[in-house]
């Protein structure tokens, strides 16, 4: 197999197991400290024991609770097959009462086809057009007939509730109604609910909260080692596959090589800054993959930071292309100013930094008062700088205190890729630096 072969089967490999939750999640399964390992202990002691429970799995959008979740009923569903049933319900679809519960009468029909008795079969069937009208207490009377024969069957359910939150909104019928259900001594069921709200059980009525266990998982964003142990987890390649043995070895050898480099560090570090989520890190990690060279057959440093340019937005580099030369002599002046640490200043401050800038450096580019002020005002409106308060609503411009709304870095970025910036601004910057 030729090297660029070698290549576009390991990329192939790699964009697989990105696009794999059940892979990714996988790398931190075996620590105890996980929430794989905590979730899995949890719900697999209420199957073994028959007892009930309730839990929550708390966390940001794309911090992965739906994908440890699926993971750990994977796992359950092969240790115990006869002794499981999973209903999946979303507050986005199944908030209304009756909808709720025929959905759930649907789904344990089919789950419980071979397991549970006759006489519950029946009961299911007969339920259909029943639930549609009717009353709260018929819904209650069905879910505890139900829970209590397929506790007689040996068989747990495990109700996930997606979208949490949007069920302990309202009358919140449908939450009591399960944790009631679960009160009664031949019940096994497992309520699972999953929310980005990490108040979500401070919305549950005084008789909802009584009957939850309060248990809840949080899923923070990963640590520094979990990345490193992440992204090896991913871009290693298996020794023992049909990829040749020599280019795994040198792919993998190169691999660790660029790990362990402080500039990659940085480059995934600015990544994660913005968003820490596993979603968001997942994203950029496609985006990088993509340009890996074909004709080396390996991944590279310039590879991740192609991808973190593409994938950052910076809105603030291109209104700084736009910028006047004035423009920018009046935002390093400012930025100047930040670090002598003038905790306040104004347009009138701002003029003496830039002819003090120009006596020093006997620059050619120095402009009449009113010239800066509108260039100092075009500033304004472009949103790069900003006044402090609006309590000088009445003041004339020039004396009102601003200040920057931009970085030191995406000045110098800015300036970097301006084509005429004068050579005595990026001096300065550089200096600073």
């Amino acid at each position: 197999m030729g090297r660029e072969r070698a290549a576009e089967e390991a990329l192939k490999l790699i964009r697989s197991r990105l696009c794999n939750p059940s892979f990714v999640f996988r790398a931190f399964s075996d620590s105890p400290e996980s929430n794989y390992s905590k979730l899995k202990f949890i719900i697999s002691s209420s199957v073994t024991e028959a007892c009930n429970n309730s839990i929550l799995l708390l966390g940001p959008r794309g911090s992965g609770k739906i994908a440890v979740l699926e993971l750990v009923l994977k796992d359950l569903l092969l240790e115990y097959a006869d002794m499981i049933s999973v209903i999946r319900l979303s507050g986005l679809l199944h908030r209304d009462d009756n909808c709720a519960f025929k959905c759930i009468e649907e789904e344990e029909h089919t789950n419980m086809m071979y397991h549970v008795r006759q006489e519950i079969l029946i009961m299911c069937r007969a339920s259909t057009d029943i639930l549609k009208m009717a009353s709260f207490d018929d819904n209650s009377q069905f879910m505890i007939a139900m829970l209590r024969e397929c506790g007689l069957a040996h068989k747990t359910i495990i109700f996930v509730l997606d979208e949490f939150d949007l069920f302990a909104q309202g009358k919140q019928r449908v939450l009591y109604s399960l944790l009631d259900a679960m009160q009664s001594v031949t019940s096994q069921a497992v309520v699972i609910g999953v929310s980005c709200r990490l108040d979500a059980d401070q919305l549950l009525e005084k008789r909802v909260r009584s009957r939850f266990s309060h248990r809840k998982l949080l899923f923070l964003p990963p640590s520094k080692g979990d990345i490193e142990r992440l992204l090896e987890h991913i871009f290693s390649l298996p020794i023992d596959s049909t990829l040749p043995h020599d280019y795994a070895v040198e792919f993998n050898a190169k691999l660790q090589t660029m790990l362990a480099d402080d500039k990659f560090k940085q480059t995934v570090t600015a990544h994660t800054n913005s968003d820490a989520s596993v979603n968001h890190l997942l994203r950029f990690l496609f985006r990088a993959v993509s340009f890996m060279d074909l004709g080396s057959g390996f991944l590279s440093l310039e590879n991740f930071k192609t991808a973190l340019s593409n994938i950052q937005r910076q809105p603030k580099l291109e209104c700084i292309k736009d910028c006047s030369v004035l423009e920018l002599y009046v935002l390093v002046c400012m930025r100047r100013l930040e670090v002598k640490e003038k905790n306040s200043y104004n347009f009138n401050t701002v003029m003496k930094e830039y002819k003090s800038i120009h006596d020093s450096f006997k620059t050619s580019d120095y402009y009449a008062q009113n010239v800066c002020l509108r260039a100092f005002e075009h500033l304004l409106h472009r949103e790069l700088i900003c006044f402090t308060d609006n309590r000088g609503y009445n003041q004339s411009v020039e004396f009102r205190p601003v200040k920057l709304l931009i970085s030191f870095q995406e000045l110098h970025l800015g300036l970097k890729s301006y084509r005429s910036c004068p050579a005595i601004l990026l001096k300065l910057m550089d200096h600073e630096a």
